[in-house]
């Protein structure tokens, strides 16, 4: 069982997602905005993240995203899976080097528990994985 840190800022999403990922077997911690995953990210075995979290102005923005990739790696070096239905806002960013994964939304739930499996059983630093 991981211990897996969820963070997007569409509640709906976070829920039906925190829910298939406990099905799975996990134990989800579902975190809303990136302050909320900064405070918790140091007991997480793994993040998944969306890349898009509102701005100053309440407008998703990839830019949150990336500053928030920055401050996990300041803080741990878990690994992290960005879900993103946009990852070429990713594409070419130093941010890429730092995560572990890059997933296309919609993810088939199957396919994300495998990597979360992969990436805890494995690995301890981010890797970097083409888009």
């Amino acid at each position: 069982m991981a211990r897996v840190l969820l963070a997007d800022d569409d509640a709906t999403q976070l829920e039906l997602c925190a829910r298939l990922i406990e099905a799975g077997g996990h134990q989800v911690t579902p975190a809303f905005c990136p302050s909320e995953v900064l405070r918790q990210v140091s007991s997480a075995d793994i993040v998944i993240m969306d890349l898009r979290f509102r701005n100053a102005d309440g407008d998703p923005d990839a830019q949150e995203g990336l500053a928030l990739i920055r401050r996990i790696r300041e803080a741990c070096a878990a690994p992290v899976i960005v879900l993103s239905g946009w990852p070429e806002e990713l594409r070419g960013s130093p941010e890429e080097k730092m995560i572990s994964r890059v997933m296309i939304k919609p993810v088939r739930i199957p396919v994300l528990l495998a990597a979360v499996r992969e990436l805890v059983s494995g690995a301890s630093a981010p890797s970097r994985n083409p888009l």
